[in-house]
């Protein structure tokens, strides 16, 4: 099975969307749950006021994330990437479904 083309620390590869989901996460995983069919950003949103929600909706939109681009792994170590690199873990997943931040800073950075 194919792996992450993003890793969990390379979120300063894409430097605006890393700003702007450490100030609005909920608004980077509304938009990577759309691009996957697991919500929207009123449901990620929401979800903010009640932990166990909010975890079990990052679980699950990482998983889709997995499932819709054939990368291995399992419900655990998603938990496990959720609950210890969540902010890390959010951006990977928008980077893998190509989120942009609505202020057009979600542009990656070339290297020279």
């Amino acid at each position: 099975m194919a792996q992450f083309e993003n890793g969990l620390f390379g979120c300063f590869s894409n430097i605006g969307l890393c700003v702007f989901s450490y100030f609005v996460p909920c608004y980077t995983h509304g938009k990577t749950a759309e691009a996957v069919g697991a919500g929207t950003c009123l449901i990620c949103a929401l979800s903010l006021f009640v932990p166990f929600l909010n975890i079990w909706a990052l679980i699950t939109t990482r998983g889709k994330v997995r499932e819709s681009k054939g990368i291995d792994g399992t419900l655990v170590n998603d938990l496990v990437m959720i609950c210890f690199c969540g902010p890390c873990a959010v951006i990977q997943s928008a980077q893998e479904m190509g989120v942009h931040t609505p202020l057009g800073a979600g542009e990656s950075m070339a290297r020279v």
